[in-house]
């Protein structure tokens, strides 16, 4: 059963698709609004990262780092040292991957109130390959202390994550993706940092019983994988983590003592990711069958997004394929 706070049609036929970069645009010009401390930079990206509707508002609060990703992490965290609360904006392979070390040293050292975000993640970003499609950053930015990191499952999402990242005082990672994804959650639709939500309930009848824990873009997959599942007499649940660190420990232990089995889906890294969270998780609080579905230990290739996901095993019969699989 479908939670009651998702869209009511999410065939994919039939669902809207937004990129989850709209949402972050959006979210900052409002963010912007509410609090005048509020400030942008970004490195020559401005409108593929949607942070143009924030430089067009506010031209005084916005700043242009040209191709310099790692200067703007330096730079934003002396505004944040001022009382500012900077927005710093690339694509995720250059912003936190090229300029880790001082998000690592001038921020998250500091405990500087800095927001990164890293736009254009996942392989979903398609025909610009392997070079541009950052599948590591959650892993990079997971390990780092004071970091907290986000990975918003669509265009609402996204919009209250940036809302959520401007109130919240720290440093803040969240990634965004470039192509139309499916819109799942609703205006309304809860979100709240470091919290977990139960997107879908499994059909009780069933004797077996697999849980779906799932994070970013890829949840509409996952929804549509439960729902065939449940067509095939296998009970799924789907879990929805738009939090990936602090993790909900709480949530996931829960999770997984209602169920046998437990599929992990990201669209990243099985390594390092939320799989990986997961695992640490379950292996020191509750030992639990697992399954993760990502990308496993492979560089992205060009190609349309729709093909990627299909080619990286991370698409609906593949899901199904893993839980199938992990429940016997």
């Amino acid at each position: 059963m479908f939670a009651n706070h998702l869209q009511p049609k999410l065939n994919i036929n039939e669902v809207e698709k937004v990129p989850t970069r709209n949402g972050y645009g959006d979210g900052l010009l409002e963010a912007g609004k509410r609090d005048e401390n509020v400030v942008a930079l970004c490195c020559d990206l401005t409108e593929s990262t949607r942070t143009h509707l924030f430089a067009e508002e506010f031209p005084e609060r916005f700043f242009q780092m040209g191709i310099a990703e790692q200067n703007m992490a330096s730079v934003g965290s002396g505004m944040a040292a001022m009382g500012k609360i900077p927005f710093i904006a690339s694509y995720a392979m250059f912003s936190p991957g090229r300029s880790w070390e001082q998000v690592r040293t001038t921020i998250a050292y500091n405990n500087s109130n800095v927001k990164i975000v890293g736009a254009h993640a996942g392989v979903s970003v398609g025909p610009d390959g392997a070079t541009h499609q950052a599948i590591e950053d959650i892993a990079l930015m997971r390990v780092v202390p004071n970091m907290v990191v986000l990975a918003p499952a669509d265009v609402h999402e996204a919009r209250k994550a940036t809302l959520a990242a401007a109130k919240y005082d720290g440093p803040v990672y969240f990634r965004l993706g470039r192509s139309a994804t499916p819109v799942v959650t609703t205006p309304e639709s809860p979100f709240e940092i470091g919290k977990a939500e139960l997107m879908y309930s499994r059909d009780k009848s069933h004797e077996k019983k697999v849980g779906i824990i799932s994070t970013g873009s890829l949840l509409h997959n996952s929804l549509m994988a439960a729902e065939a599942l449940q067509q095939q007499g296998i009970g799924a649940s789907v879990l929805h983590m738009a939090t990936i660190k602090p993790f909900d420990t709480e949530a996931v232990i829960k999770f997984a003592e209602e169920h046998e089995a437990v599929v992990t889906v990201e669209e990243h890294q099985i390594n390092g990711g939320l799989g990986s969270a997961v695992a640490e998780c379950l292996s020191e609080n509750v030992p639990t069958k697992l399954a993760r579905v990502g990308v496993n230990d492979r560089f992205g290739e060009s190609g349309e997004p729709e093909e990627l996901m299909v080619h990286f095993g991370m698409d609906v019969s593949s899901i199904v394929e893993q839980a199938k699989r992990i429940s016997g």
